[in-house]
């Protein structure tokens, strides 16, 4: 299966069709389907365990032209995993630094505090639930900004 590093930015022709990206981790993943004007598409976190059904029905549900990873620790090591799964998709690493980061100010920002949470302002909140798919969603925003669609 091919890969590449994000660095990589010749163009493509994946105009039609979106990115899925995933957050990998231990317990859980962070997963999601974006497309080249940045609209996410569906998003999710999945135990590990549930991994590879959630692939394998969004890849039959989405169509996406790529697999985007997370070249964080232990991304080379999951890599085996993904390739085992035998998707037919390229695997591409996109940067991972500082989405944790990126991802948590996001979630604060588009999901509404619960009960007695509305009282602490934005900037105190911590995500109530895990936002890995909202790190899967920035790894895919970053790909598709470093990589200059084919005029078709």
């Amino acid at each position: 299966m091919p890969q590449s590093n994000e660095s990589d930015t010749t163009t493509h022709s994946l105009t039609t069709q979106p990115a899925l990206a995933i957050d990998p981790g231990k317990a859980k993943c962070g997963i999601a389907v974006v497309d080249s004007g940045l609209h996410t598409l569906q998003r999710n976190v999945v135990p590990i365990s549930d991994l590879e059904t959630e692939l394998f029905q969004w890849v039959e549900r989405f169509h996406p032209g790529v697999l985007l990873m997370g070249d964080g620790t232990g991304a080379q090591e999951f890599l085996k995993r993904i390739e085992a799964m035998n998707l037919p998709l390229s695997v591409q690493f996109v940067d991972e630094k500082h989405t944790s980061e990126e991802a948590r100010a996001r979630y604060v920002r588009e999901v509404p505090p619960a009960g007695i949470n509305r009282l602490i302002p934005r900037l105190l909140r911590y995500p109530e639930t895990p936002y890995d798919d909202f790190v899967a969603v920035i790894l895919a925003e970053r790909w598709w900004n470093n990589h200059p669609l084919v005029d078709e």
